[in-house]
């Protein structure tokens, strides 16, 4: 016989040890990304490089100040590259955690919004790389005084680039939270249009200090913040217009349910010991 009491410390204990084996898993993957790309240091932080590199006057380069500097600045690089390519498999493991805990409903909403904001964030970094660093670095070097050599350090460049990678990944994710603020019932579609203004206003001033202080940076991080803006709010009209015609199609179900359950019960009084009783004769009750 089962004592129940026990029954609780064993789910709990269920729960541990099946978040342990999730977290083993992720630890495993971000090693074995590590010892692949570990080999090929120098070459990523070369491609890391290449847009401040192809700014830098001729004869310039870059510098490592800290004696250790050559050797962990690539291991830095590498750790962290191996984290950020392993998310969608982490996120993976958070999900199969979670998800049985979750309402079918919740399980709907949840899956896609994990989905697009990774998909999100990888396109933000893609834009501070390709369209942002070039810009950003032939302003700083093409400013730099007359008879002043530009020599980065590589340990404060991986700090800036990080910087700017996890500045428009995380703006790139103001379409998830724009719907999931309107999934929760904070606000709706209609009030976010009308705070338009605020927000552009807003995206400028995050831009203002996310980014380097020139105009270049700040309008590249504000202007896909609106723009991306204008996409949250569009698919949450269309995530409300789904869960009313949802409602909609519950609600006429339940009257269609419920005038079938009144019919059978009209049908059912008309019976008596599984015979029909006959139609009552309209003159039996007459004066």
């Amino acid at each position: 016989m089962v004592d129940a009491s026990n029954a609780p410390e064993e789910g709990i204990l269920t729960h541990l040890i099946e978040l342990r084996d999730r977290l083993l898993k992720m630890l495993l993957a971000v090693g074995v990304l590590f010892l692949c790309l570990f080999w090929f240091a120098d070459e990523i932080y070369t491609w890391l490089a290449a847009p401040l590199l192809a700014h830098l006057p001729e004869g310039s380069q870059m510098i490592a100040i800290d004696v250790a500097a050559p050797f962990f600045i690539p291991f830095k690089l590498v750790l962290m590259l191996s984290v950020f390519i392993a998310i969608p498999y982490l996120l993976y493991q958070i999900w199969a955690f979670v998800a049985p805990g979750l309402y079918k409903h919740e399980k709907q909403l949840v899956f896609p919004l994990l989905l697009s904001s990774t998909l999100l964030f990888y396109l933000g970094v893609l834009f501070a790389y390709y369209v942002v660093f070039p810009l950003v670095f032939g302003f700083f070097t093409g400013v730099a005084p007359e008879g002043v050599e530009v020599s980065t350090d590589i340990g404060r460049y991986l700090d800036f680039v990080i910087t700017i990678f996890f500045a428009f990944g995380i703006a790139f994710e103001v379409p998830v939270a724009t719907v999931l603020l309107v999934a929760i019932g904070i606000t709706t579609p209609d009030d976010l249009a009308k705070k338009r203004p605020y927000f552009i206003v807003a995206a400028f001033i995050v831009g203002m200090f996310l980014t380097p202080p020139d105009i270049i940076s700040q309008t590249l991080l504000a202007l896909p913040m609106w723009l991306l803006f204008e996409v949250g709010i569009f698919f949450s009209r269309h995530m409300l217009k789904r869960k009313d015609k949802a409602a909609a199609e519950r609600d006429r179900l339940y009257d269609e349910d419920q005038a079938d359950a009144a019919a059978h019960a009209d049908s059912a009084s008309t019976k008596r010991d599984g015979k029909s009783l006959p139609a009552p004769d309209p003159d039996e009750f007459g004066p």
